[in-house]
């Protein structure tokens, strides 16, 4: 009988692909935890921009809040949020996400960068990072709120970006969460365009 692997503790890399596994099949799951994320933020504009079912870019630029340069680099870490402070918190949760998780399982199988300025900062902050690892941290100009834009979805994980469907498939089901949000939340202002064409624009 074959000795058994000794146990070990997995690398950071292995974990955060097989949380991202969990948390993003698709590009509609990518849309919908940027998405949630800039309406947490209190955007009143969001503007979501698509290229190539997904595949290529999905990009969400809100009004919102915005991160100082701390923040910005701690919300790409597992499991932390602004949104959870203790466990007590869980019994009356208010936003939309507030696992932590998303924000890191996106950036561990894209090109994932993230814009952001607070109202009262003078300049803003740029983060890159791909496939998890991070890559820049620099000073940026930039509107107030926060950009996030994962290009090349899965190119670090070659079997995940198999199952993905035509880009028409993925399309519909990145419309449909794009949809779902503008009936959940009439007061926000809206636009989602699509390979450089605008489809949508529900302003308020």
């Amino acid at each position: 009988m074959p000795a058994r692997p000794a146990i070990q503790l997995l690398s950071d890399e292995a974990i955060n692909k097989i949380a991202a596994g969990e948390v993003i099949d698709r590009p509609a799951s990518v849309l919908k935890e940027l998405m949630e994320n800039a309406i947490d933020a209190g955007g009143m504009n969001i503007d979501v921009s698509i290229v190539d079912g997904g595949r290529k870019l999905i990009a969400v630029t809100d009004d919102g809040c915005g991160m100082n340069r701390d923040d910005a680099i701690l919300c790409l870490e597992r499991h932390a949020t602004s949104k959870l402070r203790s466990a007590d918190d869980l019994e009356h949760v208010a936003t939309l996400g507030f696992r932590g998780e998303a924000l890191a399982a996106i950036a561990a199988v894209s090109r994932f960068t993230i814009l952001t300025r607070r109202h009262e900062d003078p300049a803003g902050t740029e983060v890159t990072i791909s496939g998890g690892r991070m890559l820049d941290v620099r000073e940026a100009g930039a509107a107030p709120g926060t950009t996030m834009s994962a290009r090349n979805l899965f190119f670090n994980v070659p079997a995940r970006r198999r199952f993905l469907r035509s880009d028409q498939t993925e399309l519909a089901h990145l419309r449909q969460v794009f949809l779902l949000y503008a009936l959940s939340y009439p007061e926000v202002g809206l636009r989602l365009t699509v390979d450089e064409r605008e489809v949508h624009r529900l302003m308020v």
